[in-house]
């Protein structure tokens, strides 16, 4: 009978990480050696009472994932800036239902003071491939919708940068009818700041076309990463389709928060575009009508990523190639009055499989 020898290697975050499979046959050709890259879903859930509290302290038994209606096996899981842990690194006891402390509620009241992510200890058994905390991609309006209130939203977004704790890591672009990468992405708040500071506004507004770019930027980066776009105005000027880049935030597994303002809420295709782009991305939306508005909606995202969940898993068989829906829920009665808040699905790439000939002994 042919041997068959399966190694998975390396854990990589991400919308799709490849963890390459080897399976060693003798076939025809002795020696032959099958290489096929299996995906790793990645999932950014949130999880919050009626009163929008958020809940802290759930253990990776009390979720249920599944992908078209087929049950998924979690592969890491990691909560607030943690680096995700593999499951069968985490401690069996921290589950809620065997015993353990409860989840926690941390209220409105708190998040709105100045109170920090409690960081817990690394633990040594990190699968090192997982990054801790967020990769922050911020887009910045500077189209001519924004020559009232510019120096504003500069200093909302300032005090956003400034208010994110490490190991956040930051870059800011800007965009009009053009892209720019002012700033790529770094752990240093000081050159975040500077590159806002130097843009000024001018030209149309091409807001899709700016988060198709920033998305591809995004992707090429491992662990929790999300986009936060301000828009003072609706988009006039892009040459992609926002629905293309909505499945591509999900197919990659990039959330984006969008913050507009009373001009874009005027209109109503991109008020309805901007709602359903964050929403089954997995971000949130906001329409500010004032620069404090402003403020607190930044307040809002920041507090938001500080409490996240990350969650990945190898997909099981699944037939379909085309969009798979990603159902995320919590186990037990306790959790039914608390709502989870995931992105809604994907598009998987395809496995890719090459041959190559063993080494020679």
């Amino acid at each position: 009978m042919a041997k068959r020898i399966i190694w998975i290697c390396g854990l990589c975050l991400g919308v799709f990480s490849g963890a390459k499979v080897w399976m060693a046959a003798q076939q025809d050709k002795p020696g032959t050696v099958f290489h096929v890259t299996v995906n790793m879903v990645q999932l950014d859930v949130a999880v919050t009472d009626k009163k929008g509290n958020y809940i802290t302290g759930l253990s990776p038994w009390d979720f249920d994932i599944s992908e078209d209606g087929i049950a998924q096996k979690v592969a890491t899981f990691g909560e607030e800036n943690e680096a995700p842990r593999r499951l069968e690194d985490y401690p069996r006891g921290n589950a809620t239902a065997i015993g353990s402390d409860p989840p926690t509620k941390t209220s409105r009241q708190a998040r709105d003071g100045s109170l920090q992510p409690i960081m817990r200890k690394e633990s040594a058994d990190r699968v090192a491939s997982l990054v801790a905390g967020a990769s922050v991609f911020i887009l910045f309006d500077t189209s001519n919708y924004m020559y009232r209130g510019f120096v504003y939203a500069q200093d909302a977004i300032a005090e956003f940068v400034r208010s994110l704790d490490h190991p956040y890591r930051v870059a800011f672009y800007s965009y009009s009818r053009n892209f720019s990468r002012v700033c790529m992405l770094t752990p240093d708040r000081s050159l975040t700041l500077s590159g806002v500071r130097e843009t000024v506004a001018g030209d149309d507004a091409a807001l899709y076309d700016a988060l198709l770019m920033t998305l591809k930027d995004a992707s090429q980066f491992s662990g929790r990463r999300v986009i936060v776009a301000f828009s003072n105005g609706p988009d006039n000027a892009s040459m992609v389709a926002p629905e293309d880049v909505r499945e591509l935030a999900q197919t990659e597994g990039v959330p984006i928060y969008m913050i507009s303002t009373q001009l874009a809420r005027l209109d109503p295709v991109s008020t309805a575009v901007f709602g359903r782009m964050s929403a089954s991305t997995g971000g949130k939306s906001y329409f500010a009508k004032d620069w404090q508005d402003q403020e607190k909606a930044f307040a809002s995202i920041r507090d938001d990523l500080a409490h996240l969940y990350t969650l990945t898993y190898y997909p099981q068989p699944n037939p379909n190639y085309g969009w798979r829906s990603i159902s995320v829920k919590l186990v037990g009665p306790s959790f039914k009055d608390y709502h989870v808040r995931a992105r809604s699905g994907y598009r998987p790439r395809a496995n890719r499989h090459f041959v190559q000939a063993a080494a020679t002994p």
